[in-house]
């Protein structure tokens, strides 16, 4: 039996003692521990302790905030010790050393005179006879212990489970162990809750596993991250090895082998400083990094990308007008304009050693050769040739490029075409620009708005790059069918020229020196094998395609050379077939394009004249009237700007019905007039249609018929003046394909009779007008 043992067994232990309330510390019976007191009532209480039997009641407090603790505020399960000295310190704080004698329970909380609290005790009797259960539970307690000793983050020392392995009392050796256990306050306490040693061990059992378990866990993490830390360090310390090794041998590992690939082409590469400067600070990073770094490749791919573009790499323009000509008229047939501003670049760039690249525009229909003449001007200047798609373009990093934070980022097409271009001054085509579309991923219109500015291009900024690259040397070919959906602001750094639709005979020349060799070398074919007869060709215009370019033109010819390729590897003994008008349908099938003649004037039947993306067209007005009320029926899919033009054209009529003969009172209230316009499932708008609708009007209203053979346009006012409109040639030509011989058109508009093909100014007659009364007199019948 221990001292302490034999102590206790002769203690007798007063019912009532003073109270000593601790924050955050669990005290078990057989435990030594210094204590901090320094609250009035916790001095008072030692120092009655230490003047009768040196015995305290020493209890947990349950918020250790409270510095007045009432008994709500403290645990009713504590611990008897004796309080073998005290230590005052300088601060007037006492430090009390207690041994715990015995757990007990308090009864009664009282303050007295003293000043300290006094607590009724009431003593556990924790005796029990050891049995073959208790001693299994204790031996495995002592086993689980030495397990968490060993793994204890608080590197307990062995000598602790050698102690506690020669308890032999059950109660002691779970207080002994449960003292030294790092677990919450709260799980102790429920410890010292448990008077049966027993149950007590059994709890600590419970504790001891989990503890051990989450210390595996934690020493398993630690190990693992130990491992991974020496792993790449050694991996650095074997890397600066090799270097050191390559060194003394004079090798290189891949890096550095990059790094100076890229150093000597860059050492041998014009380029503007900041780019210089760029990617000679890229290298730098890149010789300092791990090979298999993630950031490598992005480095190595930045810099490569800078050292492949064109910096100052240019091609020789040819500077001889006649060979650009010669060139020009070879592969394109008309397109006047466009080849005189082409050799009015090249006259000046001849006098003047550098001039801006101009931004041209091309607007017309599809397949009037807007993108294969910006190929003919590239050869006949003697430049490299890229071309840019815009259809359907919505996002502004295709424009400028993604940043570098982005993973797989890259520049934008225009710096990705001029790598392609190899030069710094391409001819460089940005292909149906009407066609660009945006949405939340930005606006790539804008973004054009420096690329496509000659006071701006010379310092592009890309946003992969992050160096600015000059584009001013570029030559900028737009090409658009239309104007509307390009924004102004957009518009404004564009040089337009307008590319107007072929006249019949353009087509059938362009057939004929063009488009059939083309066919013909394309599918395997001589010119003798093949041979169109006189007014085949026209038979194709006509009858198979109705367009304002030759595209669909070419189909067609390529259709009949698959045909009669077909027809003479079936049949060896020919060697040669003619197509014919007469045959034609035998390789190109019922004619496309019989359409509907359109309606012959007549009362209330005007022919009236259109401009549509693919070129002009005719337009059938008519007028009907019957007994009604004064009403007005518009019909055959009328826009807006057009049903406001029929109300400006009848208003005319009423106006003057009186100079036009008219029974005005009598017709306009008790007459319903009805315009339609055929194709009625094709949208029609636009205000050119005005005088062809009030001849219409007036022509029902006199009950007089329009003239044979005249068509019209131009925009008709309240008071009946005549405005100008778009789109003349395109409008003439529609008239001639079917059967005009007059066309009535604004007298402003007189200006663009010099864009109509002589031979159609030939064989239409002209007429300009600036008031209805005019149109009136010239288009309706007098008799």
């Amino acid at each position: 039996m221990s001292k302490l043992d034999r102590f206790i067994e002769n203690l007798k232990i007063p019912d009532s003692l003073p109270l000593l309330p601790v924050k955050d510390i669990i005290l078990y019976p057989t435990t030594v521990l210094p204590l901090a007191v320094g609250r009035e009532k916790s001095i008072r209480a030692l120092e009655e302790s230490m003047s009768t039997n040196r015995l305290v009641f020493v209890v947990a407090q349950k918020n250790i905030q409270v510095e007045d603790p009432t008994p709500d505020d403290i645990y009713n399960i504590g611990t008897v010790c004796e309080v073998f000295q005290i230590f005052r310190m300088p601060d007037g704080t006492l430090r009390p050393l207690v041994e715990g004698i015995n757990r007990a329970q308090w009864t009664d909380f009282k303050s007295n005179d003293k000043g300290y609290i006094e607590v009724g005790i009431k003593v556990f009797d924790e005796k029990i006879e050891t049995t073959p259960e208790s001693e299994a539970i204790a031996r495995r307690t002592v086993s689980l212990f030495e397990q968490y000793v060993k793994l204890s983050p608080r590197m307990l020392p062995m000598e602790i489970s050698v102690s506690v392995s020669n308890i032999t009392d059950t109660s002691r050796l779970a207080d002994t162990i449960a003292s030294h256990l790092v677990i919450r306050n709260n799980d102790k306490q429920s410890i010292l809750e448990l008077v049966n040693p027993i149950e007590r061990l059994e709890k600590i059992i419970q504790v001891l596993n989990s503890e051990i378990e989450i210390l595996n866990i934690e020493r398993r993490i630690q190990s693992r991250v130990r491992n991974q830390i020496g792993k790449t360090q050694k991996e650095y310390y074997l890397t600066e090895q090799m270097k050191a090794i390559q060194k003394e041998l004079k090798q290189k590992d891949d890096i550095q082998k990059d790094a100076d690939e890229l150093k000597k082409k860059l050492k041998n590469m014009k380029m503007p400083q900041a780019a210089r400067d760029a990617a000679e600070k890229e290298i730098s990073r890149l010789e300092k990094m791990m090979p298999m770094s993630p950031e490598a490749t992005v480095i190595r791919t930045y810099v490569e990308w800078i050292l492949d573009l064109p910096w100052e790499k240019f091609t020789a323009d040819n500077l001889d007008l006649n060979r650009a000509k010669e060139i020009l008229d070879q592969d394109h047939y008309g397109l006047e304009k466009v080849k005189d501003r082409v050799l009015e670049y090249l006259a000046v760039l001849s006098r003047v050693q550098k001039i801006k690249g101009p931004v041209l525009c091309f607007i017309g229909p599809p397949g009037v050769g807007k993108t294969s003449i910006a190929k003919s001007i590239a050869r006949s200047l003697g430049r490299n040739f890229v071309r840019i798609s815009m259809g359907g373009v919505r996002d502004e990093a295709e424009i400028r490029g993604h940043r570098r934070t982005y993973i797989g980022s890259l520049p934008g097409k225009v710096i990705q075409s001029m790598k392609k271009a190899g030069s710094n001054n391409p001819v460089f085509i940005l292909d149906e620009i009407d066609k660009i579309g945006s949405d939340w991923r930005g606006d790539p219109s804008s973004a054009l708005l420096e690329v496509l500015d000659p006071e701006q291009n010379y310092a592009f900024g890309d946003h992969y790059l992050d160096v600015e690259f000059d584009l001013s040397h570029v030559m900028f070919i737009t090409t658009a069918n239309t104007l509307d959906n390009i924004p102004n602001p957009l518009l404004d750094r564009l040089e337009l020229i307008r590319f107007s639709g072929y006249t019949d005979a353009e087509k059938r020349y362009i057939a004929q020196d063009f488009i059939v060799s083309k066919q013909l070398e394309g599918h395997g074919l001589s010119s003798q094998e093949l041979v169109f007869a006189e007014g085949a060709l026209d038979i194709v215009i006509k009858n198979y395609t109705h367009e304002a370019g030759v595209r669909n033109l070419a189909r067609e010819i390529a259709n009949i050379c698959r045909k009669i390729v077909k027809e003479l590897e079936f049949n060896k003994k020919l060697k040669s077939i003619t197509v014919t008008p007469e045959n034609i349908n035998k390789y190109l099938g019922v004619a496309h394009y019989e359409r509907e003649r359109i309606s012959e004037n007549d009362v209330g039947v005007v022919t009236g004249l259109a401009w549509t993306e693919a070129g002009g067209e005719t337009l059938t007005i008519e007028v009907n009237k019957m007994k009604g009320k004064g009403a007005l029926m518009l019909t055959g899919k009328l826009g807006d700007v057009m049903k406001e033009s029929v109300q400006a054209a009848l208003t005319y009529v009423k106006s003057s019905s009186k100079r036009l003969g008219i029974d005005g009172e009598g017709i306009f209230s008790k007459t319903d007039f009805h315009v339609h316009i055929p194709e009625g499932a094709v949208p029609k708008d636009g205000p050119s249609a005005g005088i062809a609708l009030a001849t219409a009007l007036a022509s029902v209203c006199m009950n007089k018929p329009v003239k044979k053979k005249v068509a019209m346009t131009g925009e008709v006012t309240l008071r009946g003046r005549v405005l100008g409109i778009g789109g003349l040639k395109e409008k003439v030509l529609a008239a001639r394909r079917d059967g005009m011989d007059t066309v009535l058109f604004p007298e402003s508009n007189k200006k663009d009779l010099i864009d109509i093909p002589e031979d159609v100014r030939n064989k239409i007659k002209m007429i300009p007008v600036a008031h209805m009364d005019d149109v009136i007199s010239l288009a309706i019948e007098t008799s």
